[in-house]
């Protein structure tokens, strides 16, 4: 999402590589609305990187305001998880709390409820009593609960025990003030739209029941989930489809699913990794079309389909198969002040950083360390 002056560097490189120019875009909308956005990119040279994380800091109004400011728990799961009897570093949920609430969050997403045995409150706090629990720390520090990548019932139709299980998840969110609750895998691994159609079905009765507990259901996504759906053309030996209309995953997805009972979460990260792998697919009649994912223009399209962000950051790395590293956010080339301002919606939307390759096993601190880049970063941002 960076802009090219040139076709020289790995910049245009990249591009050729992909057999795009950098005036191609993808349109989820229509074709008008398309040609109000810009078009996306696939990542920039380091010599760019420096100029784009830096522009538009300390400048103008937060594109992020401070109560919209979270973290998911993910980043820093080997603080949460350190024995406090073996370390003066902040060990298990209560002292992370405190140390997050001291570099400025206000939201943190869990991933789960496990801790370090010797950490208050013992090591599971799966339960309605570890929830009260956590409340009352979250309210000591002044930190809101925003979601949880937790329970999904795997069965369809529900059995009775996910049923159950599904609801005692939904408690215990209401008791963390949570206002969503969802899970970090897609709602089906296929790639054909019978299963899409299933899933469906599942997530429109799974999202009914949490909104009749007024929780909002999401679910999150890496770059998998925007592919091509294969829908039609020849069939397969075992009479599947093996073509595509152009149309990815999740945005078939969201068409047929409820948008007052499903809802999702983009990382930024992975759907620009989809951009990079994503773009060409063969068509109904076996010719290879080209389509640029968007992701910006996704979200903006379907706005409050999306109250989630994963902010995670990232530099171009085209040996890697994904096109991107991850690194501490702020400090790649990924130039989320544009995505912001395209997105719109800034007290609507609720970004939480996330780097997954955060902990370190030489640096104990990394992780909170990178949580404190990210933060600083998240606000620098400004219009």
């Amino acid at each position: 999402m960076i802009a090219y002056n040139d076709e020289s560097g790995t910049d245009g490189a990249l591009r050729r590589s992909l057999g795009v120019s950098r005036r191609r875009f993808l349109s989820t909308c229509t074709a008008a609305a398309a040609a109000a956005i810009a078009a996306p990119a696939f990542g920039a040279s380091p010599a760019l990187a420096q100029t784009a994380s830096g522009k538009g800091r300390g400048v103008g109004r937060a594109l992020v305001p401070a109560e919209r400011r979270g973290i998911i728990l993910y980043t820093v799961r080997d603080a949460t998880g350190r024995d406090p009897l073996s370390t003066d570093l902040p060990s298990g949920f209560r002292e992370v709390f405190r140390e997050l609430a001291r570099y400025g969050y206000k939201q943190v997403e869990f991933a789960g409820y496990g801790q370090h045995a010797n950490a208050p409150g013992g090591s599971n706090l799966e339960s309605v009593a570890g929830a009260k629990l956590l409340r009352s720390w979250l309210d000591d520090y002044g930190l809101r609960a925003q979601g949880n990548h937790g329970f999904i019932p795997s069965s369809w139709p529900l059995n009775q025990s996910d049923l159950d299980q599904f609801k005692r998840h939904l408690e215990m969110a209401n008791i963390l003030g949570m206002e969503h609750m969802g899970t970090g895998g897609d709602p089906t691994g296929s790639a054909y739209r019978a299963d899409w159609d299933v899933a469906a079905d599942k997530w429109n009765t799974l999202g009914q029941i949490a909104q009749g507990a007024g929780i909002k259901l999401y679910t999150h996504n890496h770059d998998a989930a925007y592919g091509f759906l294969l829908d039609g053309g020849p069939l397969d030996a075992q009479g599947r489809p093996t073509r595509s209309s152009g149309i990815r995953k999740l945005e078939y997805f969201l068409q047929v699913t409820d948008p007052k009972s499903v809802w999702l979460e983009m990382d930024i990260f992975w759907a620009h990794v989809a951009q990079y792998k994503f773009h060409t697919y063969t068509a109904h009649d076996g010719s290879q079309q080209e389509n640029i994912f968007d992701p910006a223009a996704l979200v903006r399209c379907n706005t409050k389909r999306y109250p989630l962000f994963h902010a995670k950051d990232g530099i171009v790395n085209t040996t890697s198969g994904q096109g991107y590293d991850m690194v501490p956010f702020g400090t790649g080339v990924i130039d989320y002040r544009t995505f912001f301002r395209r997105v719109g919606a800034k007290n609507y939307h609720n970004p939480m950083v996330e780097q997954d390759n955060a902990p370190s096993s030489t640096v104990p601190a990394q992780s909170l360390n990178h949580a404190r880049t990210g933060y600083d970063n998240l606000a620098a941002l400004r219009k």
